[in-house]
């Protein structure tokens, strides 16, 4: 049996500015600095085996801070922008409120909670599936199923994709599903890749 641990990175400075983010690679701030801190304190005791992490600095700093909560610097970790954020397209950037008032609150929110349907040139939460959730069952579930410990700091959107697969849910369902910042959730996975227990 093994485990799998998956974090959001912790606030980044255009949350904190309330933007579109994206695939902009932004840094945390210092609250998202201290939310990694309480992240890596509330798994002390975990030892992990690999790391898996996307191409974006947001994630390689929270997960730099949870290794070293950890004492676990250096641990073998794959980055891929298989992983990274939803890619936001032509609404990266700009201010979640400002948008509201120009394309309306009704558009942006199907935009940003809808299953299927993308903002202009960027990703749905499907797209984002059909790129994480590959990667996921080829490269991170395999480990677990070995019996590693894996943890995986990746991104809201990203980790719902991996989220609703292991929770068998439906599109209806994820789009209610929110991932908090530095909110570890715990999965204990069987050789078949069964889940045999959450711990959110």
């Amino acid at each position: 049996m093994g485990k799998l641990v998956l974090v959001r990175h912790g606030q980044s400075q255009w949350n904190l500015e309330n933007r579109f983010t994206g695939w902009v690679d932004v840094s945390i701030t210092e609250k998202g600095a201290e939310e990694a801190h309480r992240a890596g304190r509330a798994l002390k005791g975990q030892t992990f085996e690999l790391a898996f992490t996307s191409e974006l600095k947001r994630a390689h700093e929270t997960l730099a801070i949870i290794l070293a909560e950890l004492g676990q610097k250096g641990l073998p970790t794959e980055r891929s922008k298989a992983i990274n954020e939803r890619h936001y397209g032509d609404l990266q950037g700009l201010n979640k409120a400002e948008t509201a008032q120009k394309f309306g609150d009704k558009q942006v929110h199907i935009w940003r909670r809808s299953y299927d349907v993308a903002p202009p040139n960027g990703e749905s939460l499907k797209d984002t599936a059909e790129r994480a959730l590959p990667y996921f069952r080829e490269k991170i579930l395999p480990a677990v199923k070995a019996g590693k410990n894996v943890l995986v700091v990746a991104h809201g959107n990203s980790l719902r994709a991996i989220v609703m697969e292991l929770d068998s849910l439906t599109q209806e369902q994820v789009m209610e599903l929110n991932i908090g910042t530095c909110e570890p959730i715990a999965y204990e996975i069987d050789a078949t890749g069964k889940v045999l227990q959450k711990t959110a």
